[in-house]
């Protein structure tokens, strides 16, 4: 197949686009690089610097190269950001995936796979969210992330093309950015190999959904034949607190100071863990990575990043 992935240099599309090199298949990655780095695309992948808000470089694209599928991560993901500018939140998470979905209708694209957001989409949750479970997004992103949804879904419907939607929990794994509006897991290893104690927002107690980033991509590449018109969460079923990722990740790096504590962010979530038994039923499929033998793989990497980047 000839797949297109956008925001393939970034840290879940770059791991997504080895995936389907191994099965063989013909890659195109799309990438404005404004948070991705195209030395994380692999040499195997065609690449082109886009912005996928520029409709007609968009459209051109499409024209010459006939996408079979499209896999779409590329977005703005940062939550903060989408408060202080739901506009560009909404330009790029709404209307750049218009442009893509457009492209697709007139190309005749037969899958569109979407990255949508466990971790923001269901509030609150008290037990494991099922895709049933009624949305209650809490900022500009999370609700621009579910507007993309029920567009891909409308587009299904109206044009006949096949989708799968993912709802991801707190994906991380080496290649995840370690600045910015980055993911605990990346942050938190960074300080710790530096030497520095990592910040605890609030208690510590409240909990996350982390899953690694292979396991998201063994979900991506059985979404190419399964699953289909769907939406799936992909995570592990399982809550860890903040302060259990610390433990874990100060055992495994023999770190021991501990951590600093601030006062709580306001809006942050306190239990976020996603049902993944619909995943287990339409997709066959399972995470295979624990949080610790995913940790260690995770640290390891980012030592190795440090290390030849001569930071200690």
């Amino acid at each position: 197949m000839n797949i297109l992935v956008t925001g393939g240099a970034g840290f879940i599309g770059s791991h997504v686009v080895e995936g389907y090199l191994t099965l063989g298949h013909k890659v195109w990655v799309v990438d404005d690089e404004s948070t991705g780095k195209k030395d994380q695309v692999p040499p195997q992948a065609r690449y082109k610097k886009l912005d996928i808000c520029d409709r007609a470089s968009l459209k051109h694209l499409f024209q010459t190269k006939k996408f079979d599928v499209v896999n779409h991560h590329a977005a703005q993901m940062d939550v903060r950001k989408s408060v202080q500018n739901p506009v560009f939140d909404a330009k790029v998470n709404i209307f750049g995936l218009l442009n893509l979905l457009e492209a697709c209708k007139v190309q005749r694209v037969k899958k569109f796979i979407f990255s949508a957001s466990g971790g923001t989409v269901y509030g609150e949750c008290k037990k494991p969210a099922l895709e049933s479970s009624f949305p209650v997004p809490l900022s500009p992103y999370g609700i621009s992330k579910l507007a993309g949804e029920k567009y891909i879904a409308a587009y299904g419907s109206l044009y006949g093309m096949k989708f799968t939607i993912f709802r991801y929990g707190n994906v991380y794994g080496p290649r995840q950015d370690p600045h910015g509006e980055a993911g605990v897991v990346a942050i938190f290893s960074r300080s710790i190999l530096e030497g520095k104690r990592p910040k605890i927002y609030g208690n510590g107690r409240q909990t996350r959904d982390f899953v690694y980033v292979s396991d998201v991509v063994s979900a991506n590449m059985l979404a190419l034949n399964k699953g289909h018109n769907q939406v799936i969460n992909i995570g592990t079923g399982k809550e860890t607190s903040v302060n259990e990722l610390f433990r874990v990740l100060a055992q495994i790096s023999c770190f021991r100071a501990p951590a600093l504590h601030a006062a709580p962010r306001p809006g942050e979530l306190l239990r976020s863990v996603l049902s993944i038994s619909h995943a287990k039923q339409t997709l066959g499929w399972t995470p295979q990575m624990s949080l610790e033998q995913g940790l260690r793989k995770t640290i390891a990497s980012f030592q190795n990043k440090f290390m030849r980047s001569g930071s200690k």
